[in-house]
Parts: structure tokens; sequence; C-alpha cells
């Protein structure tokens, strides 16, 4: 039975089914208000590093030293950075997209003056891959300015990482492709000329990876919200449980529950009691059928 209910004291909810509820409550609600904010902040801090990355730079920031800049963040990538050396190894990398158009891009190594490469991409021709196209670099010394970008990995946005090309085409822009191709060191970069000549189309700068609005920044947001919602279901269902058990325990006081039925005796006993009290009856007709018969003197 429900212990009473009155002066305003729930005392209900000092028993160890109602503590084990609580306890559950307290651990709970917190717990998945810290997840719903945490899977917030990671969507906000989404939402920053886009704006950074897709933001304008100044038309007239002056480039600064390949190496100052490196490695390449969120702060760095798309920066101006200078090089100076000589180029080396020409690349084509096959089914690049831009404004629409498939082609391919022009990637020349440049030997700098510390010893390591860097791959620049010296511009964007349409069609289908071809080195008969391309134009050769540039000879000599020279001086190269590109915007700073971090190398590309197989899961980057239109890369070809199946491999299968031919000889002198690449698909992947980055050192661990390169590093089997060619015998000198290199940084772990590219640049991309934004001011190409032979009619090349510059390749513009790219944000780098998990930077922007994707699918795993509102999946951030999505998780947000299923946080949110599983406190407060959390709080509904403790408060569901609590006005169930108040009202319970007041149908209980104004004696508007179903009393419990008198359990039933059992059949045997029953058969038992019946049983004796027939043959009680019987011993006690006995002795007058006997005066009865007894004859008159």
């Amino acid at each position: 039975m429900h212990p009473p209910y009155g002066g305003g004291v729930h005392r209900f909810l000092l028993t160890p089914r109602w503590w084990g509820i609580n306890v559950f409550v307290a651990l709970a609600v917190p717990v998945c208000l810290f997840m719903g904010t945490w899977q917030l902040g990671r969507f906000e801090d989404r939402v920053d590093t886009h704006r950074e990355a897709t933001a304008e730079r100044p038309a007239a920031e002056a480039a600064a030293p390949l190496e100052s800049l490196l490695p390449v963040d969120k702060k760095t990538s798309g920066r101006l950075a200078s090089a100076s050396g000589e180029y080396a190894e020409q690349l084509l990398v096959p089914g690049r997209l831009l404004e629409g158009r498939r082609g391919f891009y022009v990637l020349t190594l440049l030997r700098t003056d510390s010893g390591k490469a860097v791959p620049v991409v010296r511009g964007w021709l349409p069609g289908t891959a071809d080195a008969a196209r391309a134009p050769a670099a540039p000879t000599g010394r020279v001086e190269v300015t590109g915007a700073l970008q971090a190398s590309e990995d197989s899961t980057t946005k239109g890369v070809h990482a199946e491999g299968g090309l031919p000889a002198g085409q690449l698909g992947v822009i980055g050192a661990a492709s390169l590093v089997n191709l060619v015998p000198y060191e290199l940084y772990d970069a590219w640049l991309t000329v934004q001011t190409p000549a032979d009619g090349l189309t510059p390749v513009p700068a790219q944000a780098p990876s998990n930077t922007g609005l994707d699918l795993k920044a509102f999946q951030n947001l999505g998780y947000t919200g299923e946080w949110f919602v599983f406190a407060a279901f959390v709080l509904f269902m403790w408060f569901r449980l609590y006005r169930r058990e108040v009202e319970t325990l007041r149908d209980a006081e104004a004696g508007l529950l179903p009393k419990e039925p008198a359990a039933a005796a059992p059949a045997s006993a029953t058969a038992g009691g019946t049983a004796s009290a027939t043959a009680g009856d019987t011993a006690s007709a006995a002795p007058d059928a006997t005066v009865s018969a007894r004859p008159a003197e």
C-alpha cells in the first residue's frame, strides 16, 4: 500500500524506487545538456572557420616567404607565399573542374633555394590532359608568388585517387603522392599562381578541408537538437510519473480506489468442513433413532 499523502509532504519521493528515478534524472539531464552544448560549439566553430576561409584577402596583402607560413592551417591557407628557385619536372593533373568545365592543371615542381621543392599549379586548361598543349615552364632562376594550399589527400573533393593514370600525370597534389616520383624533398603544401601566363587560366585558392558548412556541420547541429530533446523528454517523463503517483495517493485517501476482494477459503478446507458437519449431524441423529426404535414397556 502507498504511504499516506498529507500535509503537502511527498513522502513517496523518499522511497527506494523514487531514489533511483531521481538519481537517474539528476545524472541524465546534465549529461544531455553538456553533449548538446558541445555539439553546438562544434557547429559554431565550423561556421567561424568557414567565414575565415571564405573571407576575401586584402588586395594589397604582401606575399610572405613560403617557410614562414608553414605548416598550412586555417589562417595561412590562401595567403600569398613567395619562393625562389628553378622549375624542374612538369606534370598534368587531369579531371579538374573550373567554372563548370572539365580540364586539367599544369603543375610544375619548383626547386627552391633551400633544396626542397614545392608543387606550383601554373594554371588550368580545358579538355583532356595533353602534355603537348601544356606550355613549358620558364627556365633559369624565377621568383614565384602564389596562394598557399594544403596538400590534398584521397578524401579531397575532385581528386583522382584510384590510380592508373598515364606517365606524367598526377591524381592528388601532395607530398605523399609525389615522394616516389621525384628524388628530392618536398614541402607539404603547394602554390597556385594567381597571375599565370601562356594562356593558362588561374586556379583560385580553395578553402582547407573541414572548414565549410558541409554535411558534418549540419550533423553537429542536428545532434545538438537531439540532445536537448532527450533532456526535455527525461524531465517530461519524471513529471508524468510524479503526477501519476500523486493522483494515486490522493485517490487512496479519498477512498476512490476499488477495495481488494476477500480471499476465498481454500476448497479443501471447505470440503473438509462440510464433511465434518454432515458427519456430526448424522451422529447426533443416531441416538434419537435408537430411542425411537426401542419398544414401549
